[in-house]
C-alpha cells in the first residue's frame, strides 16, 4: 500500500467543505442545518483475520485491517457529504469520527458533524 492509500478526507469536487473546527478563516455561517452523519459496518473476512492474529503475535502494522479501516472511514465521510448536500449545505464542521465493535462481527464507523451553508466574507 502506498502512502496515498492511508490518507482519508473528501474529494474536492464534493462541493461542500468538511472541516473539524467550529468556523472556517474567511467565511461566515450564514444558516446551521443541523447535525449530519454518514454510518457503515464493515465485517472482516476470514483471511485478514487469520492474517492479524498471526501478526500480532510477530508483532508490527495489521496492513489488511488498516486498509479495510482507511475504505471504511471514506466511505462513512462520503455518505456524511451525500446526507449534508440532500439537507442544502455546502459545509460541515466539527465533523467527527465515532468507531466502535459492531456485535464482535464487525468494526462500525460513523462520521458526524453539523450540516452549514457558509459564505465568504
Amino acid at each position: 500500500m502506498g502512502i496515498e492509500e492511508y490518507g482519508g478526507g473528501q474529494a474536492a469536487q464534493s462541493g461542500v467543505l468538511v472541516v473539524t473546527t467550529n468556523d472556517v478563516p474567511g467565511y461566515q455561517v450564514t444558516q446551521v442545518i443541523g447535525e449530519v452523519f454518514g454510518l457503515t459496518v464493515r465485517s472482516r473476512h476470514l483471511g485478514s483475520q487469520i492474517g492479524a492474529g498471526l501478526k500480532s503475535m510477530l508483532g508490527g502494522e495489521l496492513k489488511g485491517l488498516t486498509k479495510t479501516l482507511v475504505e471504511t472511514r471514506n466511505q462513512a465521510m462520503e455518505r456524511l457529504v451525500e446526507q449534508a448536500k440532500a439537507r442544502g449545505a455546502n459545509a460541515v464542521l466539527m465533523m467527527r469520527f465515532d468507531v466502535t465493535e459492531a456485535a464482535d462481527v464487525g468494526t462500525e464507523v460513523c462520521a458526524y458533524g453539523t450540516a452549514a451553508v457558509i459564505s465568504k466574507i
